[in-house]
């Protein structure tokens, strides 16, 4: 559908995260870029394609952000404010057709909510590269988390390297592991079907209770207590443990007795918002999500693309693709 122009405004859709499991689509205005916007470097976008976050998004969706979070889990572009109602999203891809010259008709990249049509600063803005789908694209953000953790975990060539939890965030962090040099790197899924996954990506897949002890980094994705409680019997001697689960509102137990102390374990949390304490005096945000960005170019990637689904639709659909059982991987919403 297109999008109508009405004095200095052009109308587009937006989802909108209205009440605990309950989304619809609204019209939204967007600014029609003037020169003196030019001038002010502001550009408009036209969506290809934007990613569904199946950790945060189905938190904001659920309504299980707790307050205290709330200040800094907003999205750079977030409208409204938690818990209800608010445009959140984070990985959107599309064509720039109003601002700089320079812009003009490139695919970029924006930490944007799921919209049709959007106008932000020029500077918030990645330009792709020409040999980058636009689709995969849309996993820019979660690998920029990947990346993050795998500088939060001090990583090295020829470690064993665990990762539990076959979700998106999990076979990224399994995928750049495997480019250290003679690391022996394992993914490890309750579900035997994402050993296809694994397997579309080079990566050993083992189900939990065919996973071997001794690794030496572990990072933990499935937010599940079942899943660290695993990364803590799989633990070698002074194992680092990266915990990148957000549990929301939910608590847990661990067994932090038995072999906890002895054999010197570590569990570090690590998230995005920040960049990694090994990285942060020589990189910007910015430099870390061209990096993830350029760590995009590997057609293996698109495995992990199970699902494509029509902006429309996106509101019937967000029960199902938010689930906490939820088949697939990543979901693409169209427009």
């Amino acid at each position: 559908m297109g999008n109508t122009r009405e004095g200095g405004r052009t109308s587009a859709r937006a989802l909108v995260y209205e009440a605990p499991f309950s989304a619809r689509i609204q019209t939204v205005e967007v600014p029609i870029l003037m020169e003196h916007d030019r001038a002010k470097a502001k550009v408009r976008i036209r969506s290809l394609y934007s990613g569904l976050s199946r950790g945060t998004e189905r938190l904001v969706f659920e309504g299980r952000l707790p307050e205290s979070e709330w200040a800094r889990m907003r999205a750079p572009f977030q409208e409204g404010d938690f818990p209800f109602p608010v445009k959140y999203g984070y990985a959107a891809v599309g064509v720039v057709e109003a601002g700089p010259d320079a812009l003009i008709g490139r695919t970029v990249f924006a930490l944007h909510p799921h919209q049709t049509v959007f106008a932000v600063p020029s500077d918030s803005l990645i330009p792709l590269p020409e040999s980058l789908p636009p689709k995969r694209a849309i996993l820019a953000a979660n690998m920029e988390t990947a990346l993050n953790a795998l500088w939060d975990s001090g990583a090295k060539s020829g470690q064993r390297i665990a990762v539990i939890g076959a979700g998106l965030v999990g076979c990224l962090i399994a995928h750049l592991a495997s480019r250290l040099a003679e690391a022996s790197v394992t993914l490890i899924d309750i579900r035997p079907e994402r050993a296809e996954i694994a397997e579309a990506l080079g990566i050993t897949f083992r189900l939990p209770q065919k996973a071997e002890p001794g690794a030496e980094i572990l990072f933990h994705t499935s937010a599940s207590e079942a899943g660290l409680r695993l990364a803590l019997d799989l633990a070698g001697f002074e194992a680092r443990i990266v915990e990148v689960s957000w549990f929301g509102d939910r608590e847990i137990t661990l067994p932090l007795g038995g072999a906890f102390h002895s054999q010197r374990l570590q569990i570090i949390s690590s998230q995005v918002g920040s960049v990694a304490a090994p990285m942060r005096a020589s990189v910007t945000h910015r430099d870390r999500l061209e990096t993830a960005i350029s760590l995009l170019n590997d057609a293996r990637l698109d495995a992990l693309m199970t699902e494509e689904v029509a902006f429309d639709n996106l509101p019937e659909a967000l029960p199902r693709l938010l689930a906490p059982d939820a088949e697939g991987i990543a979901t693409a919403i169209r427009y």
